[in-house]
């Protein structure tokens, strides 16, 4: 009964989410929200109930109440803070993404992203506030009495740069969600699929939505240019630090790695020094792009100053699949403001050298897929037996979040793994085609959303183009893609610019 009950409970969840994203803003699309949040701890909690990390809880009365009260009155003051500034309810997520909190209980530490999960539930319970008030005589639902709500611009089918795909994108990334919920249902590892259901879909999911209320204009987009600028800059300080000291603050694999090293990786407040590379690497392609579009020479030398900082920061990851990710987005940069026959043609170049170099590796003058295993830190095997498990069950896979269960029954059992660290293998092994064919659709339609019309629009757009292309590269080696809020908040800002028609600097309110 209670497996029942918790896939009833993720369906339920799944459709919420869909609700969420397709609805305009009004009262049924905020309880749609609701729910999803709602059932987001209690399908968490119903599942782990007999685990050693829940009874510490449930025996720990006092602390769990604390804890939760303190959540309430968080999640009540960024709800009054998005009512009186609706901007900053964008600023927060943004601000919150890279933050992840380890909570100690049952002698294990998870890393929760509690900072944005409580901006999330503030910024839901402000759109409950905003539109369940009784409705003015005359007046639209939702509408805010004070003015206090966060409009989204209603844009004109045939002015709009990417209309067309700006409509199918919320329908395919609800499309997925509900797919990963059902394919959840009949997998090996059930558990971990409706963990990464209410960890990650469920919350950034929701998160997607309250981004399409907002109004990405230059105000907006310069704010937030400003605050992953201060936060990225704060991180590489904390990583410079690490890297004269010697030491990390934590994640012990990390540390022990260091010891037999020659080089230090560092990894600031980021878990993974691959995941803190994605990071500078994302931000650097945004700064890039506005410094290639500054206007002021002020402007321009303290970009490229800050640039020079996230560089140093970058380096001390030793991240290389970060270091392929920017080089990914500096190319995207390069064809948009320059010219893309000739950035293509670097791009190609460039590619023929590196497989030349992986095929002259040993001086075999052919690949040695062994050493290539050595270099890539045991990928390549990864790869090899997802695209296994694929030919196992090509149509379905063997259910979401089942690839580390399904990998040690039918593959090698003596690696511990969690993904192929190759995202469309974790895909096609997990979900199989099915899953394939809404990932290609959700990724073509974002690229399709996010080029359309681009040529003389705004530097916005080239950057969260250029930062998507980035991610997506760097999920070819490092996996994370829906579970990475960065991907969800990019996806958002992208559909809202391509929906919102261009208005030249010629014929624009000097106001």
């Amino acid at each position: 009964m209670s497996g029942i009950l918790a896939g009833a409970g993720l369906l339920a969840a799944a459709a919420a989410c869909a609700v969420a994203i397709l609805l305009p803003p009004g009262r049924a699309r905020s309880a749609a929200m609701l729910l999803a949040l709602a059932l987001f701890p209690l399908l968490i909690l119903g599942d782990q109930w007999h685990t050693q990390q829940i009874v510490d809880l449930r025996h720990s009365g006092a602390r769990t109440a604390a804890l939760a009260a303190s959540g309430l009155v968080a999640v009540a003051a960024l709800a009054y803070l998005f009512r009186r500034w609706p901007v900053l309810l964008p600023l927060a997520i943004v601000a919150a993404v890279p933050f992840r909190i380890p909570l100690h209980s049952g002698g294990d530490t998870a890393n929760l992203l509690v900072p944005l999960y409580l901006v999330i539930a503030g910024g839901v319970l402000a759109v409950l506030l905003r539109d369940w008030p009784a409705l003015p005589a005359g007046g639209a639902e939702g509408e805010a009495e004070n003015g206090a709500s966060l409009p989204r611009p209603q844009a004109s089918p045939s002015v709009a740069p990417g209309g067309v795909a700006a409509v199918w994108l919320p329908r395919i990334l609800a499309a997925v969600v509900v797919v990963y919920g059902v394919q959840t249902l009949y997998s090996e590892d059930f558990s971990k699929g409706l963990q990464n259901m209410c960890f990650f879909l469920v919350p950034f999911t929701v998160a997607f939505a309250l981004l399409q209320d907002v109004e990405w204009d230059n105000r907006v987009l310069r704010w937030v240019l400003f605050v992953v600028i201060g936060e990225a800059l704060a991180f590489v300080l904390i990583g410079g630090v690490e890297y004269a000291s010697r030491s990390l603050f934590w994640n012990d694999a990390v540390i022990r790695s260091n010891e037999f090293h020659t080089y230090f990786r560092v990894n600031s407040v980021f878990w993974d020094p691959n995941v803190y590379g994605r990071y500078l690497a994302l931000v650097l392609v945004v700064v890039t792009t506005a410094l290639l579009w500054a206007k002021r020479r002020r402007d321009f030398w303290l970009l490229a100053v800050a640039i020079l900082v996230l560089w140093v920061g970058l380096a001390q990851t030793f991240s290389q699949s970060s270091f392929i990710a920017l080089l990914a987005g500096l190319a995207v940069l390069a064809a948009i403001r320059w010219s893309w026959r000739w950035t293509l043609g670097a791009v190609l170049v460039g590619l023929v050298a590196a497989v030349l170099v992986v095929t002259l590796v040993g001086g075999s003058g052919k690949i040695n897929f062994s050493r290539l295993n050595i270099d890539t830190s045991g990928r390549a095997n990864l790869v090899q037996g997802g695209v296994d498990l694929f030919a196992e069950r090509p149509l379905w896979g063997y259910g979401s979040g089942s690839f580390q269960h399904a990998y040690a029954d039918h593959g090698d059992k003596s690696v511990p793994v969690s993904v192929s660290h190759t995202e469309p293998v974790t895909v096609i092994a997990e979900q199989g085609l099915i899953g394939l064919f809404f990932y290609l659709a959700l990724i073509l339609t974002a690229l399709w959303a996010m080029t359309a019309g681009l040529r003389g629009r705004r530097a916005g757009r080239a950057a969260v183009l250029a930062a998507f292309v980035a991610l997506l590269v760097h999920t070819m080696s490092y996996a994370g893609f829906f579970e990475d809020p960065i991907t969800w908040v990019l996806l958002a800002i992208g559909a809202a610019l391509a929906s919102t028609p261009y208005v030249p600097a010629s014929v624009r309110d000097p106001a």
